[in-house]
């Protein structure tokens, strides 16, 4: 009879993911957040983490990511001079004080929006980079390639932030954007960490990172603030410790000091409360299958490759895991066949499902074997009893 089989996990396993338990949630003073563990791609923390929203100066981090894809292909070079057109000029607001007329290096202009967050350094890229060469048409583009990088809640009026009705991305989007930044462009991501930059020592007021944490010995490197009225406080926040990195966004905080507050607390909790784990190693037999009609009667089910997974780091229960296959499995099994997943649940984090293979082949039985096999399942369903009768 072919049924779903639940099998226990072998007893080294479940120690030690029936070892940890789930972490407390983090209750987020922001409006919206989320909170992404990069190496894993594990969700920790996701409140209307979908929802469209004015994103101010975090939304800089687009016109950036196209401006080091123009670098990268050639488009733009560091060292060129690219024009401050009237428009450009005609910016308040965090600026580098451009003047129309002037021309700045691409690479001054870049450092000037990571660190200075320059409103008026976004348009003169913007304008360069343009298909018809108006910020309009670069914010288009930034929305195209915004979806083709899986940001389905983006859209972009222009190049700065500055407010402007639809001009909208998800705290969600803003995650995933800044993944793309440290990962794809490892050669640019570290003038996120830079303190300061004085563009002009004639206009030094505004020449230091405002991002809170850069400040604190917790790891922190990128990646942008975020300021308007309507959207309140936000940010952007990456660090790393050891191997593991963490993403995260937050907005709507009403002032810059519960910005750095809530933002260094977000670190601490997601390095603390979470902690990766090997749980199996490859070609550790975890589990045994049932097999019909096999020498054997089982077979050891394994992983093909070491799984680690990022788990709540607390002492405790919280986490079960349990191997599914549909049983039992007819000989001949080939050894390296896929014949069941592993399913582990810790509680408060998405379910991981890992595919587990037979550790060994097990041929088919003899002739004499399979009849006794058959012969012995028949007795068993004629001597079972009714469940019909009372």
């Amino acid at each position: 009879m072919i049924r779903k089989y639940r099998s226990l996990v072998s007893a080294g396993l479940a120690a030690l993911v029936l070892s940890t338990t789930s972490a407390v949630a983090f209750d987020t003073r922001a409006s919206a957040a989320f909170v992404l563990d990069e190496k894993t791609g594990t969700v920790l923390l996701a409140k209307n983490a979908d929802t469209a929203l004015p994103p101010a100066s975090m939304s800089k981090l687009m016109t950036l990511y196209i401006a080091f894809e123009a670098v990268r292909d050639g488009r733009l070079r560091l060292e060129e001079e690219l024009p401050v057109s009237a428009h450009a000029n005609s910016f308040g607001g965090s600026t580098l004080f451009l003047r129309q007329g002037e021309r700045v290096k691409v690479e001054d202009l870049i450092r000037g929006i990571i660190v200075l967050s320059g409103n008026d350094a976004c348009v003169v890229l913007a304008e360069a980079l343009s298909p018809d060469g108006t910020e309009a048409g670069f914010a288009r583009m930034m929305t195209q390639r915004a979806q083709q990088l899986g940001m389905t809640n983006s859209t972009f009026k222009n190049s700065s932030g500055w407010p402007a009705t639809g001009h909208v991305m998800s705290m969600r989007d803003l995650t995933l954007l800044a993944r793309h930044i440290i990962e794809d462009f490892p050669e640019f991501y570290p003038m996120f960490a830079e303190k300061e930059f004085l563009f002009d020592e004639a206009e030094s007021s505004n020449r230091f990172n405002r991002n809170p944490l850069l400040a604190l010995d917790i790891g922190a490197d990128g990646l942008k603030t975020g300021h308007t009225q309507e959207a309140g406080y936000g940010l952007v926040g990456s660090a790393k410790q050891g191997d593991r990195r963490v993403i995260f966004t937050i907005t709507g905080l009403d002032t810059a000091q519960a910005r750095a507050q809530e933002s260094e607390s977000i670190v601490n909790w997601a390095f603390r409360q979470f902690a990766e784990k090997t749980v199996t190693r490859a070609g550790s037999v975890i589990a045994e299958a049932d097999v019909w009609m096999g020498a054997s009667q089982t077979v050891g089910l394994m992983a093909k490759e070491d799984v680690t997974l990022l788990l709540p780091n607390t002492p405790g229960q919280g986490v079960t895991a349990e191997v599914v296959y549909t049983g039992p499995i007819e000989a001949p099994i080939a050894e390296g066949r896929q014949l069941a997943e592993l399913i582990i649940s810790p509680e408060g984090l998405p379910e991981h499902r890992i595919p587990l293979y037979a550790a060994n082949a097990v041929p088919a039985s003899g002739f004499v074997d399979r009849m006794m096999s058959v012969s012995q399942m028949l007795l068993g369903r004629i001597q079972a009893p009714d469940e019909g009768t009372m």
